[in-house]
């Protein structure tokens, strides 16, 4: 069973800096696509930044110029660095996984969620 592992989540002061980490074990496989989501307080969970086993990357705009993800040589582990933070960036952070067979998505893992605060 594939499991997703994050750690790096805390309480910072705005503009100052964190990084996640998400680790993906349980498979021989590795995950095509790798990413963060998040979950604001009283909202809607939301796509944060994607990357792809090649490197391709995806952001939202919120996070454009301010966060960058990456991967590992092995591409089972994600992170997420986040600069230049504000306090609307507080939220549950998700770390998401995808597999791929043939070109096709066939299974996708969710972490537990770290909790990121930043205060005004």
């Amino acid at each position: 069973q594939v499991q997703l592992v994050e750690s790096g989540g805390g309480l910072v002061q705005a503009g100052g800096s964190l990084r996640l980490s998400c680790a993906a074990s349980g498979s021989i496989f590795r995950p095509e696509v790798m990413g963060w989501y998040r979950r604001p307080p009283g909202k809607q969970r939301e796509l944060v930044a994607t990357i792809t086993s090649g490197g391709r990357t995806n952001y939202a705009d919120s996070v454009k110029g301010r966060f960058t993800i990456s991967r590992d040589n092995a591409k089972t582990t994600v992170y997420l660095q986040m600069n230049s933070l504000k306090p609307e960036d507080t939220a549950v952070y998700y770390c998401n996984a995808v597999y791929y067979r043939d070109g096709h998505p066939i299974n996708e893992y969710w972490g537990q969620g770290t909790q990121v605060t930043v205060s005004s």
